[in-house]
């Protein structure tokens, strides 16, 4: 028997690889002792830069950049295809995981630092950039990127506007005369993990990234008026832009002003690394997330997968740390069967501790399930 594993990461717990690993140990200690192939999936925010990585036999780079409050931090990006390819993941260096809780605050926090991860890139001589959005702190619409990147985005004295959200509001004009050349030659693939668009990117986002009700408002108002300047500067709509407001509005820039294509991530990375030939050498898809929710039957990774494999009329298994209240069935049908990973209730942090071992334990007894059916 042939097992696919192609986990999500267990956000704030394990890696996607790290999962896949746990699952098949689980496996490889039950009666089936079947033959397992991992496959880590992400749907094109956090995990991005590592599953691609791990593919496709990449090489992990690292350079010094600014946090979405100024501060130097270590931030990795990757080379593929022969090194003709750079991975950006914008959470590396704009990520929520880079802030305290009481640090949150989207009209300060800036994608500055991933516009300069996104120089560096560029310093490689690359020919195609491929940016991953979400998992960030920011609701900036990439103002602070494409400063990075050498546009100015300038306040009605001519004057550059403050870093983060704030900026936004105070933008009059932006002059792309000084954006770095070797853009025009690039090509940039953003791969988003949401369909949101631009405006209603802070009431969707804002609240996670620390916004008051009144931030949200002062958001909504400059992103009104950020989209009339974009499309005043360069003729592109970004308004109601599917996907223009993931990861705080930063697709929306890259589109705009750096003639990026914006697509679905699970489905893109998924092409990339062909997964599509793995499965159908397979019989069995097991694929995990840290909680099953309808949010994952909006098109998340495992929920693809799974469309994928009952195409291809394979058995799926979901393993998730978390169930929905209210477990209807039919809602979640895509998957033969679905099982909570948690050994008993308890609090959340103490739970994620547990992830690894209850991946394993889990799988465990799913492989010896499978092999008394064998």
């Amino acid at each position: 028997m042939r097992i696919l594993i192609a986990p999500n990461a267990f956000k704030n717990s394990l890696d996607a690889t790290q999962a896949a690993t746990a699952i098949r140990e689980g496996l490889m200690q039950s009666a089936l002792r079947p033959e397992c192939v991992l496959h880590p999936i992400a749907d094109g925010g956090d995990g991005t830069l590592d599953v691609l990585l791990n593919q496709l036999h990449g090489e992990k780079r690292f350079a010094t950049v600014e946090d979405p409050l100024g501060r130097p931090v270590e931030a990795a990006y990757g080379l593929i295809h022969q090194h003709k390819t750079a991975v950006v993941e914008m959470a590396e260096a704009s990520g929520l995981r880079l802030l305290h809780n009481n640090e949150l605050n989207p009209m300060k926090a800036s994608t500055y630092g991933t516009g300069q991860l996104l120089r560096k890139a560029l310093d490689q001589g690359v020919e195609k950039i491929i940016v991953g959005v979400g998992g960030s702190a920011t609701v900036d619409g990439g103002a602070g990127m494409a400063m990075a990147l050498g546009a100015k985005l300038l306040d009605d004295a001519g004057k550059e506007i403050s870093r983060g959200g704030k900026g936004i509001t105070q933008l009059h004009s932006i002059d792309l005369s000084q954006v770095d050349r070797r853009l025009k030659n690039v090509k940039i693939i953003v791969t988003c993990d949401v369909t949101t668009n631009l405006m209603e990117a802070p009431q969707v986002f804002g609240p996670q990234k620390g916004a008051t009700p009144e931030m949200i408002r002062e958001l909504e108002e400059g992103f009104d008026r950020y989209s009339e300047i974009v499309h005043k500067t360069t003729n592109k709509e970004i308004k109601n832009l599917a996907s223009g407001g993931a990861a705080g509005g930063i697709s929306a820039a890259l589109y705009a002003l750096f003639q990026a294509e914006l697509v679905e991530g699970t489905e893109y990375l998924l092409s990339q690394t062909g997964f599509q030939n793995t499965l159908l050498q397979s019989d069995i898809l097991i694929t995990a997330e840290g909680a099953l929710d309808t949010q994952t039957q909006t098109g998340k990774g495992p929920f693809y997968v799974a469309q994928q494999a009952r195409a291809q009329g394979k058995y799926v298994i979901m393993l998730a740390g978390s169930l929905p209240q209210t477990f209807d069935p039919q809602d979640y049908a895509v998957y033969h069967a679905v099982f909570a990973i948690g050994a008993k209730p308890e609090p959340l942090e103490r739970a994620m501790q547990h992830t690894r071992q209850n991946l394993i334990r889990t799988a465990q007894q799913i492989g010896n399930l499978l092999a008394i059916k064998k």
